[in-house]
């Protein structure tokens, strides 16, 4: 066996390891991409859930929050806040009087600013928090608390 990898066996490896990278990309895109339209339920994507979406990405939640696990790291996660404060029995009742609460001058915690936010928008961006509740996340967060 020759020990010594030639140029010739270099590109091989490089463009045959490149096609098969490429193909498995390819396969998992393709994966997603069928799944997505069953995990989403983007058919319960209302004009106030879009609304809130907007509420969310004004006021940039993101910059403290992380949703699905995108964002910052500063707050707790709002993937599951629907589910994970009373769901049907409360859950946005419960968001909208968090928001509504801040800050909460509960010394030694972090704080939320108060955006003075409307019924409208409290009503959108609580709606847009149970939407992305009911995603099929795969399991994620790993556990309620987020």
């Amino acid at each position: 066996m020759n020990e010594k990898m030639t140029i010739s066996m270099a590109r091989n490896i490089f463009f045959g390891g490149s096609l098969f990278f490429v193909l498995v990309f390819l396969g998992l895109t393709l994966g997603t991409m069928r799944s997505l339209p069953e995990r989403d339920h983007r058919e319960n994507i209302t004009p106030q859930v879009a609304l809130g979406k907007k509420v969310w990405e004004d006021n940039n939640c993101v910059g403290c929050h992380t949703l699905l696990g995108e964002g910052a790291y500063f707050a707790p996660e709002l993937g599951n806040v629907y589910l994970r404060r009373g769901g049907k029995d409360g859950g946005i009742d419960f968001i909208k009087d968090w928001i509504r609460a801040q800050p909460s001058g509960v010394e030694g915690r972090r704080q939320m600013p108060q955006f003075n936010l409307t019924e409208e928008e409290l009503d959108a961006v609580a709606t847009f928090l149970k939407w992305t509740s009911e995603i099929n996340t795969a399991g994620w967060p790993p556990n309620i608390e987020g």
